[in-house]
């Protein structure tokens, strides 16, 4: 007989004959000639109630079984005459597939989630983590689909790279050298004796190559992986976290701000619509105001406004912020959450940034003071979304390089796309975790992602 998934059996409605579950099992007890066991697949929030006759041939066994306990279980699903669930299945077979012990520990309690990340390999059989990574699973579906309704290739952006995309010199190195005999030049380390004959490291982005893919195909996204060896400990950050990357040709700024804006509500509506009851969870224990917020954001129209604007409404707030704000200075996660959530309470689109807290690919303005660049801001959060219309002419963009001291040689085939066919270009990158974050209401970006990696941090 072939298995049926229990949120396949919750949704049909009608009793069942002859059906086949496995799962795990949530709880057990006994009564006079029967045994009530919740089992629970992982395919859905709800558990099924089983009723384990008496006069099954192995009821001595079925009365051993634990929390975790691995089971078969073969019977009809019936209307269920007891409160709590609709329907329940009168077994005809129990299979003990494996019997967990006493110290099993995820026992019948609230456990927190500093204590469930010590055992992140069993977290997600709780009811929590369980809703947590399903929902991980159907946005990561929602994403591709809403690049690929609009025509968007996906494209899969190396691992491995030797360009540092943002410049920021916070990089994992991939090395083949043996750490007690590293070969030595002048100056340190000999790469040339390395794997790929020079120095490489895990990516911190996609853009670069997307970029090249998207002045051939036109529109293109990726979605991976990416890393961050910046030693922050921090409910925000972690070493390996997951990067949406949509790229356009023939795309200026107001209409790569215009795609953010629309992934954003597009992702907000699909989640409430396709996971409304693993969703209902993080509403009632989590966060009160998480359907609030959904809402808000998939019904606004964003406020867009540039960053000199922006900081003005900050420095005129009357708040006493941790951090100074000034024109040339980062906004920093208490000055989005205050515009998003206090001033105008609703998503914000900032652009024209200036050009020193930028990236050298950030196409630069008229002004030669800012450049094209755009975060989206929604409540809760702060950013979500950074991305900017990339420098498309050569002269302009071989002198930001200069600028910020980045060796052109290393370059050459990121500036042959400004040699050869250039055109005006955008993009932008999600952090996939956020994303997580804004839906779920969980505030700590390890328990978004199964196997979190963080500093001096790496089981599992």
């Amino acid at each position: 007989m072939k298995r049926t998934k229990i949120v396949k059996l919750l949704k049909t409605g009608r009793a069942v004959d002859r059906v086949l579950i496995k799962g795990w099992v949530r709880t057990r007890r006994d009564s006079k000639g029967f045994s009530f066991i919740e089992v629970n697949d992982g395919s859905c929030l709800k558990n099924m109630q089983v009723i384990a006759d008496q006069h099954l041939s192995n009821s001595k066994d079925i009365k051993k079984l634990s929390t975790g306990s691995a089971v078969a279980i073969t019977g009809t699903m019936v209307e269920s005459r007891g409160g709590g669930q609709k329907w329940e299945i009168q077994a005809d077979t129990i299979k003990i597939i494996s019997l967990a012990p006493d110290n099993y520990p995820l026992q019948k309690k609230r456990h927190t989630d500093e204590f469930l990340r010590t055992i992140a390999h069993l977290r997600p059989r709780t009811n929590k983590y369980g809703a947590a990574f399903r929902i991980r699973s159907e946005l990561a579906f929602a994403v591709h689909k809403f690049f690929r309704d609009r025509g968007f290739k996906y494209i899969h952006s190396p691992i491995i790279t030797g360009s540092d995309c943002e410049g920021a010199g916070e990089l994992f190195r991939v090395t083949t050298f043996d750490l007690l005999n590293v070969p030595v030049k002048e100056g340190g380390a000999d790469f040339t004796h390395d794997f790929f004959g020079t120095e490489a490291n895990l990516t911190v982005s996609g853009q670069l190559a997307a970029e090249m893919f998207a002045l051939s195909l036109g529109d293109v996204y990726t979605f991976g992986p990416t890393f961050r060896a910046e030693n922050s400990n921090t409910r925000r950050h972690a070493a390996e976290f997951w990067m949406v990357e949509p790229e356009m040709a023939f795309c200026d700024l107001q209409g790569n701000m215009d795609l953010g804006e629309e992934m954003i509500k597009y992702l907000s509506t699909y989640i409430m619509q396709e996971s409304a009851e693993d969703l209902e969870l993080f509403a009632r224990f989590v966060d009160k105001q998480l359907m609030s917020t959904l809402d808000n954001i998939a019904s606004s129209e964003f406020i867009r406004l540039p960053y000199v604007e922006a900081v003005d409404i900050l420095n005129k707030s009357k708040r006493t912020f941790e951090y100074d704000i000034a024109f040339g200075k980062e906004l920093q996660s208490e000055h989005e959450r205050y515009l998003t959530e206090r001033h105008f309470k609703k998503p914000v689109i900032i652009y024209d940034y200036p050009r020193e807290i930028k990236p050298f690919y950030m196409r630069l303005n008229d002004d030669n003071t800012t450049v094209a660049a755009m975060d989206v801001l929604v409540p809760s959060i702060g950013e979500i979304i950074g991305g900017s219309q990339r420098e498309e002419r050569l002269d302009v963009l071989e002198a930001r390089m200069d600028e910020t001291g980045l060796p052109k040689d290393d370059y050459w085939w990121y500036l042959d796309a400004r040699r050869y066919g250039t055109v005006e270009h955008s993009g932008f990158g999600l952090g996939f975790e956020r994303l997580l974050m804004l839906v779920t209401g969980i505030t700590n970006i390890r328990d978004v992602i199964p196997f979190p990696r963080t500093p001096k941090s790496i089981d599992f």
